[in-house]
């Protein structure tokens, strides 16, 4: 899911900024220079959301508008918790499957690494079904 959330950036020193989403409780990360705290606060906002959605709780409504301190500023990030899933959650899940004495046969002559036969028909399959 790809999501859109206010931020509020604090300039502190050294061109480092403290980052907050309110909307996202506890949600808070900082960075060196512009651009890192953008990324952070990307990063941290789709790891929120992806626990969030993984608990089944409500996903919070993004804010219309917050108020801010000069001289703090406001800047909209995007979260993607799909693109965040692939990039962390990379843990392996047992699966038992069925397939035909022969064909397993065959398959352990030819040396087949199962799971990545399975890993890379499941990810060919779901692209085409998009």
């Amino acid at each position: 899911m790809k999501y859109v959330y206010p931020a509020i950036f604090t300039p502190i020193d050294n061109n480092q900024f403290d980052v907050t989403i309110p909307d996202l409780p506890y949600c808070r990360t900082c960075g060196q220079g512009l651009i890192e705290a953008i990324e952070m606060a990307e990063d941290a906002a789709s790891m929120w959301l992806w626990d969030i959605e993984n608990k089944n709780e409500i996903i919070p409504a993004p804010s219309k508008s917050l108020f801010y301190n000069q001289p703090q500023f406001i800047s909209y990030i995007k979260a993607d918790t799909d693109a965040y899933k692939k990039a962390h959650d990379n843990r392996a899940v047992k699966k038992t499957l069925t397939i035909p004495a022969w064909l397993n046969t065959e398959a352990e002559k030819a040396n087949v690494n199962f799971s990545y036969i399975l890993q890379s028909a499941l990810k060919k399959h779901l692209q085409k079904n998009k």
